[in-house]
């Protein structure tokens, strides 16, 4: 979990801007974004499959 402790003189802003910071190195947003809805084992599965087939021909091309 990401916390930022707040400094004597901090305004929000920049505590805010480092909260930002922080959770984009930790990776929380793809996560959330992955996990904001259920998802079937049968859409799982197409999905990687999806992506395996977009990465073989992108990487046929070049």
């Amino acid at each position: 979990m990401t916390q930022v402790v707040l400094g004597l003189n901090e305004g929000i802003e920049s505590a805010l801007r480092r909260f930002k910071r922080e959770v984009s190195k930790a990776g929380i947003f793809p996560d959330m974004r992955k996990h904001q809805y259920f998802e079937t084992p049968l859409q799982k599965r197409k999905r990687k499959a999806d992506a395996k087939r977009k990465q073989r021909r992108r990487g046929k091309r070049y």
